[in-house]
C-alpha cells in the first residue's frame, strides 16, 4: 500500500468512497454526496493551507483517504486541526484507515501543530472510535442527539490527540492561516 498526497485525478475515487459514507453510514452527517468537482475544491482548500490530504493506494486503486482541516476559523484555533478518514467498503479491516491517518498525524506534527480533534458521527461507529483510540486519541465528550439522518437521532463523539507536547510548552511554529476558508 502506498500513501501519497491526493491529486485532482483522485477525486472520482474519493467521491465514490465518501458517497458510500454519506448514503449508507452515520460517520458523516452529510446526506447528499458531493460531486468529484466539489471534492477537488475541498481538497484544494485543505492543501492550500499546507495541510495533508492523503490517499492510500494499492495497484492503482484508491482504498481510502484522510486529511486534516482547520478545527475552527478563529485565530486562537490556529494550532488545532480536525481529522477526517474514510475507507472503501472493500478495504475495511485491512489497516488502510490506520495507515493513512497515521501519515496525516505525522504531517501535522511536522507542521508544529498541537491538537488534533476527531468529530465522529454516531456513538455506534465502533470502527472510527476504535481506530482513533488505537492511534492515541482520548475521548473528551459526546454531543447528544445533534444530527438527524435516516430517521434517527445521532450523537457526535469527540476525541482528541496532542502533538508536539500539546499544551506543555508555547508553540514554536506559526500555526495555520485561517482566513479565506
Amino acid at each position: 500500500m502506498n500513501i501519497r498526497p491526493a491529486t485532482p485525478a483522485d477525486a472520482p475515487a474519493i467521491a465514490a468512497i465518501y458517497a458510500d459514507a454519506c448514503l449508507n453510514g452515520f460517520g458523516t452527517f452529510e446526506e447528499v454526496p458531493p460531486s468529484a468537482d466539489e471534492i477537488v475544491t475541498r481538497m484544494a482548500n485543505v492543501q492550500s493551507r499546507g495541510l495533508p490530504y492523503l490517499v492510500a493506494e494499492e495497484n492503482g486503486e484508491i482504498l481510502g483517504y484522510a486529511y486534516a482541516g482547520p478545527f475552527r476559523l478563529r485565530a486562537a484555533y490556529r494550532y488545532t486541526v480536525e481529522d477526517s478518514v474514510y475507507v472503501s467498503p472493500r478495504a475495511k479491516g485491512r489497516g488502510v484507515g490506520g495507515a493513512v491517518l497515521t501519515a496525516v498525524l505525522d504531517a501535522c506534527a511536522a507542521m508544529g501543530l498541537r491538537q488534533v480533534m476527531a468529530v465522529i458521527g454516531d456513538t455506534g461507529n465502533e470502527g472510527s472510535i476504535g481506530l482513533h483510540k488505537a492511534l492515541g486519541f482520548a475521548p473528551v465528550g459526546t454531543f447528544k442527539d445533534v444530527g438527524y439522518k435516516k430517521e434517527r437521532w445521532l450523537d457526535i463523539v469527540l476525541m482528541q490527540k496532542s502533538l508536539n507536547g500539546g499544551a506543555q510548552t508555547p508553540p514554536d511554529a506559526p500555526g495555520l492561516s485561517l482566513s479565506g476558508f
